[in-house]
């Protein structure tokens, strides 16, 4: 028979974990954020080289398992003398995969947009950042809000894997008090549970923003 009642007696560690869940994927969401613009910006480049580093960049990041990329950052940086916390490997390493994926979301949105703007705005004395971030950048974040959502739950979704690296978030919470009552399936259908709620309040905001941004 299940018995939840094993997870209300540790509920306050459970909150505690999603808490560190939430917060380093939401840091890691907008450090990518800033990232992925620039990313984005050097891939539609017309620089070879910018354009090359770029490209083989995003190609690497969504080429190979975040769970390598984790493991790289905190277990191989040692080695050069470059010792970090294991809370701020795993911001680093989901802030460079989300970074490669949203450069490919942007990029997407960037080239929907009509060059005749960017002719326009030139012809009314506006610079090369004006442009940007007064014309293209808010029309490519209304065009690929849902796709940025999606990532961002995404995100969410592969932080499970930071409990890898002795990150004290939810799935480790979770996994270290499956193990010591023997109760595996309770704790992880609470914590299935708890990681369905964030994201549908994730999705919920996503979709109050892009209906907002919809109406202006």
């Amino acid at each position: 028979m299940f018995d939840f009642s094993v997870v209300f007696e540790h509920t306050d560690s459970l909150l505690n974990g999603l808490w560190m869940t939430t917060w380093i994927s939401l840091l890691s969401i907008l450090i990518g954020f800033v990232f992925s613009i620039f990313l984005c910006l050097g891939r539609l480049s017309s620089h070879a080289f910018i354009n090359f580093i770029c490209r083989f960049y995003i190609s690497a990041i969504r080429g190979t398992p975040i769970l390598v990329q984790l493991t790289i950052v905190f277990y191989f940086l040692p080695y050069w003398g470059i010792n970090i916390p294991s809370v701020l490997a795993a911001i680093i390493a989901l802030s460079m995969n989300t970074a490669a994926f949203q450069a490919e979301i942007l990029r997407g949105g960037f080239q929907s947009i009509p060059h005749g703007q960017k002719e326009s705005a030139w012809s009314y004395g506006y610079t090369a950042f004006q442009c940007l971030y007064y014309i293209e950048l808010p029309q490519v974040l209304r065009k690929t809000l849902p796709s940025l959502t999606n990532e961002t739950i995404d995100i969410i979704k592969n932080s499970a894997l930071i409990s890898t690296i002795a990150v004290t978030d939810l799935m480790r919470i979770t996994q270290v008090y499956s193990s010591t009552t023997y109760r595996p399936i309770e704790f992880f259908v609470s914590a299935a549970v708890l990681y369905l709620l964030l994201t549908s309040c994730i999705t919920i905001l996503g979709r109050y923003i892009e209906s907002r941004l919809t109406t202006h």
